[in-house]
């Protein structure tokens, strides 16, 4: 179940890359001249967003418990 969310989430950070991509190679302009608002940024800031949510929910999730840390043990 955890690695679910985790999984959700770094879609969710990628999705978002992905869209600001894709805004910046349109054209910054509508069919009428006129400038549109910034959603390359829009969406970047969403991807920052959500990267800061999934650190703080990993942070989180290890000072409850629900996640153990594995690897080299200290003084190997």
């Amino acid at each position: 179940m955890k690695s679910i969310l985790v999984i959700a989430a770094f879609a969710g950070i990628l999705g978002s890359l992905g869209t600001a991509l894709y805004f910046m190679m349109r054209s910054r302009e509508d069919e009428a001249g006129q400038p549109r608002p910034n959603r390359m940024a829009t969406a970047l800031a969403m991807r920052v967003g959500l990267s800061i949510l999934l650190f703080l929910c990993v942070l989180l999730a290890w000072k409850l418990g629900y996640l153990q840390p594995t690897g080299i043990p200290a003084g190997a």
